[in-house]
């Protein structure tokens, strides 16, 4: 069950959701707009690899903004730190953004519960976009759990500003 605007207000007023800074004016029926942040880093090699840590640039976005080509990825942070030992956030582009042709977060919009940190967007774009830091991309969603609720304590927890893939870590620990 989804919570709605009113319902994401009441229970971050609470403290069972965490959205940091928190303005009202963010509030959507169902949802709460995310703010990109002003940094973007992206890959530097040719062939991105499961096994092993990937090279990466990290770009302040100018004051005039920042053109995503697309033919690669982009990954950058929303302002708000987000989460909750309540509920499961799910991340996704408004509506807006994505009629634009942008993916703000490509495949990977389920937050584990007990995740908290600023949330990493996967951005691409069909064709070129220019993005400016604070543009409102994305939206968060908050959704009930049902069983037993076991918290996050991964590899992302804590995170600020973008973050790479770390999915090399598991290929490590696989072997260990």
């Amino acid at each position: 069950m989804i919570l709605t605007g009113p319902q994401i207000a009441h229970e971050h007023a609470l403290g069972r959701l965490v959205l940091d800074p928190f303005d009202e004016e963010q509030v959507q029926p169902n949802s709460y707009n995310l703010a990109l942040g002003p940094t973007l880093i992206h890959y530097t090699g040719t062939v991105l690899d499961t096994r092993q840590e990937n090279a990466f640039e990290t770009m302040v976005i100018p004051d005039e903004g920042l053109v995503l080509s697309p033919d690669r990825i982009y990954l950058g942070a929303s302002v708000e730190v987000l989460g909750s030992d309540h509920y499961v956030p799910i991340i996704r582009s408004r509506s807006g953004a994505a009629r634009l042709g942008m993916f703000v977060h490509v495949t990977a919009d389920l937050i584990d519960i007990g995740s908290k940190g600023q949330t990493t967007f996967q951005l691409h774009a069909v064709q070129p976009v220019r993005v400016h830091a604070g543009d409102r991309l994305a939206q968060v969603t908050f959704w009930r759990t049902r069983g037993k609720v076991v918290l996050y304590t991964g590899k992302y927890q804590g995170s600020q500003g973008p973050q790479p893939s770390r999915i090399h870590r598991d290929a490590l620990r696989e072997r260990a």
